[in-house]
């Protein structure tokens, strides 16, 4: 049985604006809804470019040429990843009630959120047996060996389109998730996103002829996570979800 739903999720939209200073809204938006002074609330965020370091053990080990773009700890779980132009970030700022007091519901959940949005864009989403987040490709595979020769490498093979990181402060979530819209990969060369190889992200501009704008994939996101968290029973639309094995991912990755 889950606790009660609460009135649909604020939403807050922050672009082009430095990273401390998106992190700094979150933060003030935490201590607000630990006070109980403010709504459950989703922070959408287009910072500009910086390298996010998680709480996992060597992950700053990860990056490896930052040049001149910030590199910031984060209070999260997870490895290393790149926010910035291209990219929706979403940063729920949820009270967790009796009955859905479980992290690992929690992330399950963000998945599954994602995953609703890919399918409204025609694309099938994929988890990972040993990795959080969300996953495409395969999208070449029909096509015959010229034309499969000359795509990239990464839309041959599955890479990860949102990386998941989560904190949480009594039982109120921060951090969230990001998902890649027409970000630029080449960032990705800089570090070992979320401790895998270098080529292991993608983004949906190269899995759809008419990507959506930013704008009209924040608003999926954020109607996605109220679809989800305000309906009948979210622990098992996230158990029957979890009923579906995602694949095994080679090297252990």
């Amino acid at each position: 049985m889950t606790g009660p739903a609460t009135a649909s999720i604020s939403v807050q939209v922050l672009r082009g604006v430095p990273y401390v200073q998106a992190q700094a809204r979150m933060l003030a938006l935490l201590d607000q809804r630990v006070a109980g002074a403010c709504p459950d609330t989703l922070l959408l965020v287009e910072p500009q470019p910086v390298f996010s370091v998680g709480r996992r053990r060597g992950a700053a080990d990860n990056v490896l040429d930052p040049g001149d773009v910030p590199v910031v700890s984060a209070a999260r779980g997870g490895d290393v990843t790149f926010h910035g132009p291209g990219q929706v970030v979403g940063w729920p700022i949820i009270a967790l009630p009796p009955g859905r007091r479980d992290l690992h519901l929690w992330l399950h959940g963000l998945e599954l959120v994602i995953l609703a949005v890919l399918d409204e864009l025609g694309l099938c989403g994929q988890r990972d047996a040993r990795n959080t987040g969300v996953w495409l490709g395969a999208v070449g595979k029909a096509l015959p060996s010229p034309a499969r020769s000359e795509l990239p490498r990464r839309l041959l093979d599955r890479r990860k389109v949102c990386a998941i990181g989560i904190g949480c402060r009594r039982w109120v979530t921060w951090h969230g998730f990001a998902l890649n819209l027409n970000t630029d990969l080449g960032w990705f060369q800089r570090i070992n996103p979320c401790g895998l190889g270098q080529d292991s992200v993608t983004r949906l501009a190269d899995h759809l002829d008419q990507p959506p704008s930013w704008d009209q994939l924040a608003a999926a996101c954020a109607r996605h996570l109220d679809a989800w968290w305000q309906g009948p029973d979210p622990v098992a639309a996230v158990a029957a979800s979890l009923l579906q094995r995602p694949p095994q991912r080679p090297g252990g990755s």
